[in-house]
């Protein structure tokens, strides 16, 4: 019987672009395609998710890649107010962690997501109010499709993988919460459709 409903973060509860906060600082395409490029698509990006590296060492690195001052001011503008401007809540979202939640189903998130999440998940996650557990992968030092962040949130709190049921939007992510016991959806942006499958396995139990 499905008991616990758990979400990814990204493109699932929020939409999240990467480009934002460059072109929030910035008008020259190509300048916003080489800072996003070093800062969001980069592996250091990849290191502050798994909690592997200061927010400090990973900017060095970044800004170590571009070949001007002002793109390397203009990293550390993007990079320090990310937070403030790729992210923001799925219409729609809130209200269904809301209808789940007064059903009875304990509200689970799971997200690879840096430390900095810690200072603004509760602005930008829909329904926050009605969550039992927040885990990121950052401050567990391992990520999805892992299979110790999935054992993770289940010892952290109490949880058992069969009675889980995990919305997430990368099909390697399902296929790890799956191979944990975990049954899982993958999310393709179509709420209805989310939805109606929620229907149908809870009915399942």
């Amino acid at each position: 019987m499905i008991k616990n409903i758990v979400f990814d973060m990204g493109k699932v509860l929020v939409d999240y672009v990467a480009d934002k906060s460059c072109r929030h600082f910035m008008t020259d395409e190509e300048e916003i395609r080489e800072v996003c490029t070093s800062v969001f698509i980069s592996p250091e990006w990849v290191f502050l998710d798994m909690g592997l590296m200061s927010e400090e060492e990973a900017l060095a690195r970044m800004q170590a890649r571009l070949t001007t001052d002002h793109a390397r001011e203009m990293a550390a503008l993007s990079f320090w107010h990310w937070h403030e401007y790729n992210m923001w809540p799925l219409e729609g979202m809130g209200e269904l962690v809301k209808r789940l939640k007064e059903r009875g189903y304990g509200i689970y998130l799971c997200s690879n997501a840096s430390v900095r999440l810690l200072e603004c998940y509760q602005r930008v996650i829909p329904g926050i109010t009605y969550f039992d557990g927040v885990l990121f992968s950052a401050q567990e030092k391992c990520m999805k499709p892992q299979k110790e962040i999935y054992e993770r949130l289940f010892q952290k709190f109490s949880l058992t993988p069969e009675e889980c049921f995990f919305i997430d939007d990368q099909p390697m992510n399902i296929q790890g919460a799956e191979s944990c016991g975990m049954k899982g959806y993958i999310y393709d942006g179509d709420q209805e459709k989310l939805e109606k499958r929620l229907e149908e396995v809870l009915r399942e139990g």
